[in-house]
C-alpha cells in the first residue's frame, strides 16, 4: 500500500513523463525513425527539454509553471507529425510525443493546483487584514 500524497504522484508522474519525452525524441530522431537515414538535426529538439528537467526534477514551483507553458511545443509538433508523416513508425512516435506531452501538462497542473489555491488564500488573508487596518 502507497503512502505517497497525491501531490508527490503528480510529482513524480510529471517527472517519468518529462523524462521520457527526452527519451523518445533523441531515440526518434537519431534510430527509430529519423527523417534522413542514420539520425538528423532533429535530434536537438531534445535540448529544450533538458533546461527545465532539473528544475522539475528538484519540485521548483516556477520552473514547474514555465516548463507547462514549453511543452505545448512538443504538442504541437507531434499533432503535426501525427498527421503528416507518411511512415506508421513516425507517425505512432508521433501520438507517443503528444501523449507524453499531455500527460506532463495535467500532472504539472493538478501538482500545482494546491500550491495555488494556498497562495490566493494567503494574499486574501493579507487582503483582509490590510482593509481591516
Amino acid at each position: 500500500m502507497s503512502t505517497a500524497t497525491p501531490e508527490k504522484k503528480y510529482y513524480l508522474l510529471a517527472s517519468a513523463s518529462l523524462i521520457a519525452l527526452l527519451l523518445l525524441c533523441i531515440s526518434w530522431e537519431w534510430f527509430l525513425a529519423p527523417l534522413r537515414p542514420g539520425g538528423s538535426w532533429m535530434i536537438l529538439k531534445a535540448l529544450p527539454l533538458l533546461i527545465p528537467l532539473r528544475g522539475v526534477l528538484k519540485r521548483d514551483n516556477y520552473t514547474m509553471q514555465w516548463s507547462s507553458m514549453l511543452i505545448w511545443l512538443y504538442f504541437t509538433e507531434g499533432i503535426v507529425r501525427a498527421y503528416s508523416d507518411r511512415f506508421p513508425l513516425s507517425m505512432a512516435l508521433a501520438c507517443g510525443e503528444v501523449a507524453l506531452s499531455m500527460l506532463f501538462f495535467i500532472a504539472i497542473i493538478l501538482y500545482l493546483r494546491p500550491l495555488k489555491k494556498a497562495a490566493k488564500a494567503l494574499m486574501k488573508a493579507k487582503a483582509a487584514k490590510t482593509a481591516s487596518e
